[in-house]
């Protein structure tokens, strides 16, 4: 044994012996056609740019050209090929709940991860569910991120960089048609307006799905979809040193919303919509693991979410580091209506079963982030800034009467004797949020193969709820429109977030690192009145702040020539205050509470493989340990399962570039997703078993990458398996299996 492969063996088998229970990190590599070894892709995980192998962090990151092979269209085809992180998406077009190292997101709940879009944080997980394109790279960080992400980054960071503006005209296209009426256009067109001076870029993508499960009672489709966007960007080089960045951007998306199925309903006789009078919930007992797609209600669901943003970059750069200032405005807005609770066609039954149910939420927020960093070349490299939030959230619920005459939209006001369907509870509330953070970050290289750093950021998040005096349920007593003193509360939320990174790079190959870290996510009101009407022990209208105290230590290696990537990473992580949800479906109460203690541990393991010109080998592991340490609300569900939590995840697969002639290669791709065991309740009443799905893509690509033309199969096996499942047998179904062809053109 030579003396180079003794110096991974031994530095392997010293972090397997401090790391009994752990497995590992990868990342995605950048595969150029024709490419023998594997590529170094440049990641930003730090705020600098640096070799993926070389960031002493938990990173898994794709390429332009691996968006492209993968079909990456939407944030859950990255977030499946990702160890130790997934999304449940349901209810509406801006329902989504991420899940990373057990750190996980309620419905309500804000983002467990900082979601960072061209520099420009996003305010609410409400942005987070746009189509994706036209994206330059992604980057998903797992481990405490707060120090240099900022709010909400107590779980990770996701990093998403779309392309800029090309110095030289260029124009790309791409457009699909899949089954269930399922068509795709996107396309983008960049260059100069004034030579080396100003340039722009104009991108769009415009979605429709027709859907593929049918309302039986209806006859029309429950999944439609249609989505536009719009993005355009001008960078302009004001002077040799001091560049403008200005970005707008603008999407619509419109569909149907709550198409949940209750479990236990009883109908009259197999093939009726209509509950059995006799004994209407006689049904089957709550399995998370019954999939169904028999819509019945007599309502039909819609959901409608716009969002607007603006954003602009300033950047000074000098000999001696960079001066960046961002600020962002963006707004959003989302509806959707629906039949109610218990989703089927009977209405009122025996004057409280059933009815219709609306939801209006709408964000506007301005956000400034201001930074100055020193020069990446420097021994002693350091980063100092500050960040300025102001949101304003307005939401109201309501429930209402099904008179079997439509729903109508319910906003701001509710409709106490409309004839249609007069409200039945209405809750509302407008929030003015405010928060401002501190940060920094230090490195020093100790010697040329050992790099310490140190980082730190305070947060403080100011909530202030004014509750809506004309809504029937939470209003305080004396709470009137004349006088809205006793309408309002206030609550504060503050925390200081150290992070400490030891990083060793013995040689080009091989990259040791630890860290430690705290995590913050600011405490938040539940709609008023919610926790009251529920009228569950223990229930409150504010849920805690959450932190979490995370160590992790991994090991990145590359072998055989660079043909081989091997990443892993280890974590132990104690919380405190996770979000837990409760729902209440009669009244329509939606509720966080938060859990008192948790305990996490696991890791990731990620491999590459090149054996062979074209040929490229990867999988990935994640597993997560979650146990529940203290409940105060239920102490018998101490020793549980945390909720929302996959016990592991897994991909395979492999991809394979054929060279037919000197003009066309033959392009296959083949993946297997594993998603674990996941319970959905602190209680742990029903567990979703594991379930695979495999996705096959195969075509033909010109060799100079300017055409292609490539088929799609996902889903291949047509697995059945619940998206989303709700304690009591609130169900909603994953998607079947899609197929399609795609053309891809670039100019």
């Amino acid at each position: 044994m030579n003396r180079s492969k003794l110096k991974y063996g031994v530095a392997a088998i010293c972090l397997g012996a401090t790391m009994p229970a752990w497995s590992q990190e990868i990342a995605q590599p950048v595969v150029e056609p024709q490419a023998a070894a594997i590529e170094e892709i440049v990641v930003t995980a730090r705020g600098r740019n640096e070799g993926l192998q070389k960031s002493p962090a938990a990173i898994t990151a794709f390429s332009a050209k691996q968006i492209d092979d993968a079909r990456i269209k939407n944030v859950a085809d990255f977030i499946a090929k990702t160890p130790n992180i997934s999304i449940t998406k349901s209810q509406s077009a801006g329902s989504s709940f991420i899940t990373v190292r057990g750190i996980t997101q309620v419905r309500n709940g804000e983002s467990p991860v900082a979601v960072v879009v061209d520099g420009v944080q996003q305010i609410t997980s409400k942005q987070f569910s746009s189509d994706l394109f036209d994206v330059q790279q992604i980057e998903v960080l797992r481990g405490p991120q707060g120090a240099l992400y900022g709010r909400n980054a107590i779980g990770g960071a996701i990093v998403i960089t779309s392309k800029p503006p090309a110095d030289e005209l260029e124009f790309n296209a791409n457009l699909s048609a899949g089954n269930g009426e399922d068509y795709r256009v996107q396309a983008a067109v960049s260059g100069p307006l004034i030579e080396d001076k100003l340039m722009f870029r104009l991108a769009g993508s415009f979605h429709d799905f027709g859907g593929r499960f049918e309302n039986v009672f209806l006859n029309r489709k429950v999944d439609w979809l249609k989505d536009r966007n719009i993005r355009g960007a001008l960078k302009a080089n004001l002077t040799d040193t001091l560049t403008a960045e200005l970005r707008g951007s603008y999407n619509d998306t419109r569909g149907t919303s709550f198409n949940f199925l209750y479990q236990p309903v009883k109908y009259a006789s197999p093939t009726s919509c209509f509950l059995d009078p006799a004994n209407p919930f006689g049904g089957p007992a709550p399995d998370a693991n019954r999939v169904s797609r028999r819509y019945c209600a007599n309502n039909a669901g819609s959901n409608k979410r716009t969002i607007a943003n603006i954003s602009l970059r300033l950047q000074k750069s000098a000999d001696w580091g960079t001066i960046t200032n961002t600020l962002s405005w963006v707004n959003v807005e989302e509806f959707g209506k629906a039949d109610q609770f218990p989703y089927t066609a009977s209405r009122n039954l025996f004057g409280f079963a059933d009815g219709a149910q609306t939801q209006f939420e709408t964000f506007d927020s301005w956000q400034n982030e201001f930074r100055v960093a020193s020069s990446n070349d420097n021994r002693f490299r350091w980063m100092v800034g500050a960040y300025y939030l102001y949101t304003n959230r307005y939401i109201s619920t309501s429930t209402s009467q099904d008179n079997d005459l439509g729903i109508i939209n319910l906003y701001r006001v509710p409709q106490f004797n409309n004839p249609i369907n007069p409200t039945l509870t209405f809750l509302a509330d407008e929030n003015h949020n405010t928060a401002y953070a501190f940060f920094g970050n230090l490195a020093y290289d100790v010697t040329d193969a050992l790099e310490v750093s140190a980082a730190f950021r305070y947060d403080h998040d100011r909530r202030h709820q004014l509750i809506s005096p004309i809504a029937n349920v939470g209003v305080p007593a004396g709470c009137t429109v004349a006088n809205t003193d006793p309408c309002s509360r206030t609550a504060n939320f503050s925390k200081s977030q150290p992070k400490f990174t030891v990083n060793y790079r013995p040689d080009s190959n091989l990259t040791l690192f630890a860290n430690w870290g705290v995590g913050f996510r600011s405490g938040q009101f539940n709609q008023a009145g919610a926790a009251a009407a529920a009228n569950l022990p223990g229930l409150t209208d504010l849920a805690k702040a959450e932190s979490a105290s995370t160590t992790e230590a991994g090991i990145k290696l590359r072998l055989l020539d660079g043909k081989m990537r091997i990443n892993a990473t280890g974590y132990h992580t104690n919380g405190k205050n996770p979000f837990n949800f409760i729902y209440v479906g009669s009244i329509n109460a939606q509720i966080l509470v938060s859990i008192d203690k948790t305990e996490l541990y696991g890791g990731e393991v990620e491999v590459d493989f090149t054996p062979m010109e074209g040929l490229n080998l990867f999988g990935s592991y994640g597993y997560t340990h979650s146990e529940i340490k203290k409940y105060t609300l239920d102490p018998a569900a101490v020793g549980n399962w945390a909720p929302y939590i996959p016990r592991d995840s897994a991909t395979l697969g492999l991809q394979y570039r054929l060279p037919v002639n000197d003009s066309f290669n033959l392009f296959t791709r083949g993946e297997m997703e594993h998603h674990g065991k996941q319970h959905w309740d602190a209680e742990n009443t029903s567990a979703r078993s594991a379930y695979q799905l495999y996705n096959v893509r195969a075509g033909f690509e010109t060799a100079d990458g300017k055409w292609s033309l490539t088929a799609y199969v996902n889903n291949l096996t047509n697995t059945n398996y619940n998206a989303e499942w709700a304690s009591g047998g609130f169900a909603f179904p994953g998607q079947l299996r899609s197929y399609g062809v795609e053309l891809q053109a670039r100019f």
